[in-house]
């Protein structure tokens, strides 16, 4: 109990009484002492000031009749110098003008009538107390707030700079995505998998499916965007259950093309990425022809070699016997026979030969394969007065086309080309069509008939040797085969179409002489 008797009260606040009577600032601090407040006296005005700066009171209490400066000039001195202090005047009864005087310049918190009750002023300054604290608290309050709107403002304009950075990068990083996404050449298709509508297209698939990649519909299929089909491409696998990479070969048209097809995460997007493999495909059978052409030619070449010899001495024997005397008409009918058949052997033994042997580096030369078509034509147009329903065309390139070659070997092609044209004409009745132009960076030569045509499943071997769709006796099935060798020996190839009961057409494009020939 002591200890709680003698322990210290921490202060609940400073009190400034300011009076010149003593007697009244005893009972002041007598009545206020209850209220635990550090509380300091002053006798006059001018003292009550000088001690404003060291102590600084919360609540300030002086009398309104003191000498030099009353109380009112006084608190509107406290006021200026402490404008939170909460102000109280002590009055007498007929000092109303003073009351209104204060209100007007000193604007304070209560007056105390003398003489006082203690408890209304205990009261009173517990009250004045209460307001300066609540005074102090909005300023400081307010004085918060305003350094946390000043933050704040600062936060929204560092925010809104980071914003519009983020912004900017963005832009930058989906723009930077469009041109990767768009200079890729193979068309690029990012697909719903659930009702499988295209959300993006690149520009290559665009071009590919002839659109505008900015007018499609997020509505329309990826098999009409791309392909123009009602339905889905056959055997499809993008759907709901795509969950690994696949794979699918789709038919455009002459074109085709292999879709390889990669799911995007747990998202309902599946990317669809287009090859074209058409030429790729046609260059593979061209190279798989030329090497069998090649493997053939050794081949044909080794046959003809070793036939030769002993079909030499055969036609040497049967001529020599048909010289011998005395020999009877049936032996000599049966020595023609003999000789004949091994002359048609060594035709075919020659043709083989031909079909095997490439043409001599220092026979070749620059030459107009226009001109050499030309020439070809000359010699035909012989051989095509014999058949007067036969309509003959020629569309030469204007300018020269430059290659280098045997124009002997091309032109014997020409008219192999068509010699076969005639023949795959019904009854010898249509028309030929030679063209020769630059197309590609080669020189081509063209001939089309509208002849019966060539069914499907034999153009991939009508150049194997002895290969023929003509009756017997009518061809060797040697001759598109030798001109393939002599095309495929200048660097060039063939470009074959043919619809059955229409007419065919052979190309040949021959790679131009550097500089030359370009139209």
């Amino acid at each position: 109990m002591a200890a709680n008797l003698n322990s210290e009260v921490a202060p609940a606040g400073k009190l400034l009484l300011v009076d010149d009577e003593e007697n009244i600032v005893r009972s002041l601090r007598r009545v206020l002492r209850k209220g635990h407040w550090e509380i300091e006296t002053a006798t006059d005005a001018e003292s009550g000031l000088r001690l404003m700066d060291r102590f600084r009171p919360a609540v300030v209490i002086a009398d309104f009749r003191m000498p030099g400066m009353n109380g009112v000039d006084f608190l509107a001195r406290v006021k200026e110098l402490l404008p939170h202090a909460q102000r109280i005047m002590l009055t007498g009864q007929a000092d109303q003008q003073a009351i209104e005087e204060a209100i007007n310049r000193s604007q304070i918190f209560r007056f105390v009538s003398k003489p006082w009750n203690d408890g209304e002023l205990l009261l009173t300054v517990k009250s004045a107390f209460e307001q300066h604290r609540l005074v102090t608290d909005n300023e400081r309050l307010g004085l918060l707030t305003l350094q946390k709107n000043l933050e704040l403002l600062e936060l929204n304009a560092e925010l809104e700079l980071r914003v519009q950075e983020r912004t900017q990068m963005l832009s930058r990083a989906k723009r930077e995505w469009e041109l990767s996404f768009d200079t890729i050449d193979n068309p690029l298709v990012l697909v719903n998998t659930e009702d499988l509508t295209v959300r993006r297209g690149n520009i290559a698939a665009a071009r590919v499916s002839n659109r505008d990649v900015k007018s499609f519909s997020h509505r329309q299929p990826c098999h009409d965007f791309m392909f123009g089909r009602s339905t889905p491409c056959p055997g499809c696998p993008v759907g709901p259950g795509l969950k690994a990479p696949a794979s699918l070969e789709i038919a455009y048209g002459p074109r085709t093309f292999v879709a390889n097809i990669y799911p995007v995460g747990d998202e309902p997007t599946a990317v669809c990425h287009y090859r074209d493999i058409t030429d790729e495909r046609a260059l593979t059978r061209r190279m798989v022809e030329s090497e069998k052409m090649i493997a053939i030619g050794n081949l044909a070449g080794g046959v003809a070699h070793e036939i030769n010899n002993p079909l030499g001495g055969i036609l040497a024997f049967s001529q020599l016997m048909k010289r011998d005397a005395g020999r009877t008409e049936k032996d000599l009918e049966a020595l023609s026979l003999i000789e004949e058949s091994a002359m048609r052997c060594k035709r075919i033994v020659e043709s083989l030969l031909k079909f095997s042997r490439r043409s001599k580096v220092e026979e070749r030369r620059s030459f107009d394969l226009s001109r050499c078509v030309e020439d070809a034509l000359m010699l035909f147009r012989a051989q095509l007065s014999k058949h007067p329903m036969v309509k003959l065309e020629v569309h030469l390139a204007s300018s020269e086309l430059s290659v280098h070659g045997d124009p002997s070997q091309l032109g014997q092609v020409v008219l192999n080309l068509l010699h076969n044209g005639l023949q795959a004409l019904t009854d010898f009745e249509g028309t030929l069509t030679v063209t020769t132009a630059f197309k590609d960076g080669c020189a081509s030569f063209t001939v089309k008939d509208t002849g019966c045509g060539i069914p499907e499943e034999h153009l991939t071997r009508v150049f194997e040797p002895h290969f023929t769709t003509k009756p017997p006796g009518e061809g060797t099935g040697l001759g598109l085969s030798i001109a393939y060798r002599i095309v495929e020996d200048h660097g060039g190839h063939f470009v074959v179409s043919s619809v059955v009961n229409q007419g065919s057409a052979f190309e040949v494009q021959i790679p131009v002489r550097t500089g030359e020939g370009t139209p």
